[in-house]
């Protein structure tokens, strides 16, 4: 399995949303809240995935797992009274964030255990076990 690399910032729809839905206040960046990033990684017997979340209460997280497909997904909301024309720079997002991942391997997404730690999301999902190839001895009639 090859390392998919992460960046926040390609968008692959974001210049057809700038020139046709910019009027839109939904899809406007700063309105999209972020996309968090994942490390997803196999032990022996399960699939890990490291998520980090500063800042977000883990009450407003989700986390649910179908068809090997892991779903993260929840709200942060910005609590500082300071106003828009007062910002220097503005690159904490805050809103609503959802991020899905393929599973590398079958897992079994009832068993999955989610903790939160220090602003990072861990889960664990054991391994399905695989049924073995079954052998069936071919008879020739004559």
């Amino acid at each position: 399995m090859s390392l998919i690399r992460w960046s926040p910032f390609f968008e692959p729809m974001e210049e057809l949303e700038k020139r046709f839905f910019s009027d839109l206040p939904v899809l406007r960046g700063a309105d999209r809240g972020f996309v968090p990033a994942v490390d997803v990684y196999e032990t022996k017997d399960a699939v890990m995935v490291d998520s980090s979340l500063a800042g977000v209460d883990p009450d407003d997280v989700s986390v649910t797992v179908e068809n090997n497909i892991l779903t993260i997904k929840g709200e942060t909301e910005k609590k500082s009274e300071v106003e828009e024309k007062d910002y220097y720079r503005k690159e904490v997002r805050y809103g609503s964030f959802y991020r899905q991942v393929a599973l590398p391997a079958p897992v079994d997404g009832d068993k999955a255990e989610a903790t939160f730690e220090k602003g990072l999301l861990k889960i664990r999902i054991p391994k399905r076990a695989e049924a073995a190839a079954k052998t069936i001895k071919v008879n020739v009639k004559k």
